[in-house]
């Protein structure tokens, strides 16, 4: 298939679902690379799978018998054609099996290679620290590297940031560790978290939710960077100087298990590479949240002139909400980014 981005790679199998899938669909399309969807029985009509090209039926609505289900994505891959494997979440993109059947099959596999995988515990897990730090990874080192700090609840991120001072004097001093994460053969993007006494506590690929914050502060497509590492196409860093940025996630709050539907616009702003405030929702008015999945609603990240513009603009964002139609943790989400803000 021809590729008309110059990625090297001219169709992807997009592996995952949700706002970050819808994400990762639409670079793809900007950078006019053919997409493939997946999804499962509950999920035929998903926002997802409208915004891609063409999209692939995995198997019934549980999880581990569609979505993460290893032989189902990988026949699902051959079946429709594609050049490339592109995995969204940490999950997938940390699934070592599923990055070793993708190579075995003959397709690309858009991430860090199974034995890399498999050496550096990829266990899937969207890293927890309240630290950590963002980047590419390539041959030569890390690009793009940026700072992170997270606010949690119950192990989930609501809002991460770059910290304070950054990138003028501030930031954080990377651990040993992660100046080697190039020797030992990982590739592409990386997401680590930093424990207390500034040693690595996890290393994870695919796009995590704070995958955004790198986006706006360096005025890149994580996708674009992505691609072209998985086929070796990596261009020389833009010159544009970084700056700090916020990402916020929204979630419905429905019950473990129930099933809900939207019934408001959520928050979807589009915009170029180096825009300063971008959005994207998983969901349209009328759409269903299955009980089965994790319930995401949206993102919204800005870049800013400091950390506190920057929340301030995600606060804009998510202070303009109408009625969803389910229950989200918005209030709480606004209350840290307005205390971001102040600062």
């Amino acid at each position: 298939m021809a590729d008309t981005g110059g990625t090297g790679i001219g169709s992807v199998l997009v592996a995952g679902r949700g706002p970050m899938a819808c994400a990762v669909i639409r670079a793809a399309e900007v950078l006019g690379v053919k997409t493939v969807a997946v999804h499962s029985a509950s999920e035929r009509d998903a926002r997802h799978v409208r915004l891609a090209d063409d999209s692939v039926w995995l198997g019934p609505a549980p999880a581990a018998e569609s979505y993460l289900s290893v032989p189902r994505l990988v026949e699902a891959a051959r079946r429709s054609g594609v050049d490339a494997v592109l995995p969204v979440p940490p999950a997938l993109a940390g699934n070592a099996e599923l990055a070793a059947a993708v190579v075995a099959a003959g397709l690309t596999w858009v991430g860090p290679a199974a034995g890399v995988l498999e050496r550096l515990g990829g266990d899937g897990v969207e890293p927890a620290s309240a630290q950590g730090f963002l980047a590419v990874v390539t041959p030569d080192g890390l690009r793009h590297v940026t700072p992170v700090r997270r606010d949690r609840d119950a192990g989930t991120a609501r809002v991460s940031w770059t910290p304070a001072g950054w990138p003028a004097g501030g930031g954080l001093e990377l651990p040993r560790a992660a100046r080697r994460l190039a020797e030992v053969g990982w590739r592409g993007l990386v997401t680590v978290g930093i424990d207390p006494d500034g040693e690595l506590a996890e290393v994870a690929a695919g796009f995590s939710l704070d995958l955004a914050v790198l986006e706006r502060a360096h005025a890149v497509d994580a996708v674009d960077l992505a691609l072209r590492c998985a086929s070796g196409r990596l261009r020389p860093d833009r010159r544009t100087p970084p700056r700090p940025a916020v990402v916020a996630q929204l979630r419905a709050t429905l019950p473990p298990g129930t099933p809900g539907r939207v019934t408001g616009r959520l928050p979807d702003l589009v915009g170029p590479v180096d825009a300063e405030v971008v959005a994207v929702g998983g969901y349209a008015p009328g759409d269903r949240l299955d009980g089965w999945y994790d319930a995401l609603l949206a993102t919204v990240s800005a870049s800013g002139p400091d950390t506190a513009a920057a929340a301030g603009r995600v606060v804009d964002v998510l202070s303009g909400l109408p009625a969803t139609g389910v229950p989200h943790d918005g209030d709480a989400v606004r209350e840290v980014l307005r205390q971001l803000a102040a600062a």
